[in-house]
């Protein structure tokens, strides 16, 4: 009865016009940022979250998920038309997909893209509707050591997980754990390394270098970018066949189980699922050797297990107050922003935005389909638009959302300098999600620690105390050594993926 209760005030949450209006501008901004290659989930979501400032906070953070979730829908959409992918899970949704078009199949690929991102989507979010509550309730019961286990295993998945060599990602995960130190020590008051600059002494703003690695340095970097030819569909080609129909069902459903699995761990776990996808079906297919040439299954698997990731990677978020991934530690900012922290008390303190958030995420999937099919003539025009006037104004909105947060010139030279040093990484195989991800996990860990600590007089075995804090770090310790030995066996593996 607790959870029919809590789906029944969700969906009366969301459904307010206030509500149902910010979600409607997070999916549409989402679709368009998905579209626009370069910019991604991640660029959306920090180009609008200034403007949720002065939003209630459960509008706040419903916009931001629908941001997320959109820019997954609309990825798929310069995969298919230019063989471009809109963002990085939607890479190979190009290998069939563009195929297709090229075949005059685009409004098939388009609508079973849609489609099985609508079903995989919708069974991730009734699983996170059932998981996310029982979690939280046993994470009630969780200590310091605990806690202190699940952050570092957290930190490492993302590193171990992220795009890059494994010494890459580790050296950016130290480097954010080392940034996150800066500012006043919570427990004793004390300023560390912030030279005299009273702007630091709350620490170096998350949201300024998330805006300049992940918002500068995107808008930089596609200043670059050359657009292949669109191909535009009518509108009348855009149901599939019945054979096309049959052929998808079995990727659907695969995929979205596949999906939402991946989808618990922290990382790029949209990426994973969606190669993932493509080579079960590849695998299970009587014919593995036409993938590549427009198979309806290289489209529908990888799609549907990207859209299914979305609702189980907001589980750990919303149930333990740890961020899987940058963007949604964007949307864990937007809550701390308002005073409220995610974790096990949210269901119990706001359960209009604990179950809000599950119940317009539904909401949004309805309106993803109704925006990505009959309206994809008007994203494909979005593409025309050039570049080069859409690079000020995209510029001018982060220097002028970072300097409406606390009117700080400091902040906005951080942002700036983060930007150029993420052009930088990008240029040398190095990726920044760990390094922002540590900037948030960092701090936590700490006070995690230093409490164990605290409670076990200082003996650095406290973990032993707690069962659950020495499984977890076993399991932390197996992640790093399989991440290694994986790191001399990935080009071995590589070949055998590509003969399979």
């Amino acid at each position: 009865m607790e959870f029919f209760s809590g789906i029944a005030q969700g969906f009366a949450a969301a459904s307010s016009l206030n509500n149902l209006y910010f979600c409607l501008i997070g999916v549409t901004w989402g679709t368009i940022v998905g579209v626009l290659p370069g910019i991604g989930p991640l660029g959306g979501t920090v180009l609008l979250l200034p403007a949720t400032f002065g939003m209630q906070p459960d509008a706040a953070v419903i916009m931001m998920a629908g941001i997320y979730y959109g820019a997954m829908y609309g990825g798929s959409t310069t995969s298919i038309l230019m063989n471009i992918p809109g963002e990085a899970a939607s890479v190979v949704t190009c290998l069939d997909g563009y195929r297709m078009a090229r075949k005059g199949r685009a409004g098939a690929a388009l609508f079973i893209s849609a489609w099985g991102s609508f079903i995989g989507g919708t069974l991730s979010i009734c699983g996170l509707a059932f998981l996310a509550p029982t979690l939280a309730k046993f994470a009630l019961e969780f200590g310091p050591a605990a806690m202190f286990a699940i952050t570092l295993l957290a930190l490492l998945m993302i590193s171990a997980l992220g795009r890059g060599s494994i010494l890459n990602t580790l050296c950016m995960a130290v480097l954010g754990l080392f940034l996150g130190t800066i500012g006043m020590d919570t427990m004793t008051g004390f300023l560390r390394m912030t030279y005299g600059i009273k702007e630091l002494s709350d620490g170096i703003g998350f949201i300024p270098v998330a805006m300049g690695i992940f918002g500068v340095s995107e808008i930089l970097v596609s200043t670059q970018t050359v657009l292949p030819t669109v191909i535009k569909p009518k509108f009348r080609e855009l149901l599939p066949t019945r054979e096309e129909l049959n052929r998808s069902w079995g990727p659907i459903f695969r995929g979205s189980l596949l999906g939402f699995f991946i989808g618990l761990m922290p990382g790029s776990a949209h990426i994973v699922s969606s190669f993932a996808s493509y080579a079960l079906e590849k695998k299970l297919s009587k014919h593995p050797e036409k993938f590549g040439t427009g198979m309806i299954e290289g489209v529908a698997g990888p799609e549907t297990a990207n859209n299914a990731c979305t609702g189980s990677h907001l589980i750990p978020f919303l149930s333990l107050g740890i961020p899987t991934s940058p963007a949604i530690a964007l949307m864990m900012m937007a809550l701390l922003i308002h005073g409220i922290t995610p974790g096990p008390l949210l269901a119990v303190n706001h359960p209009e935005i604990f179950w809000g958030v599950i119940a317009s995420m539904y909401i949004g999937n309805v309106i993803l389909v109704i925006l990505n099919l009959p309206m994809v003539g008007l994203f494909v025009n979005i593409l025309r638009t050039p570049f080069r006037l859409l690079f000020p104004i995209i510029l001018m909105i982060c220097l002028i959302g970072i300097y409406s947060v606390n009117a700080s010139r400091v902040e906005l030279a951080i942002m700036l300098i983060f930007g150029i040093i993420g052009v930088f990484l990008r240029r040398y195989g190095f990726d920044g999600a760990p390094l922002v991800m540590a900037m948030i996990i960092g701090p936590m860990m700490e006070l995690y620690l230093r409490q164990s600590l605290m409670v076990s007089g200082g003996n650095p075995l406290f973990f032993l105390h707690s069962t659950l804090a020495t499984v977890l770090l076993i399991i932390a310790i197996l992640l790093i050594v399989g991440s290694i030995v994986f790191s001399f066996l990935k080009p071995q593996a590589k070949k055998v993926f590509e003969e399979s």
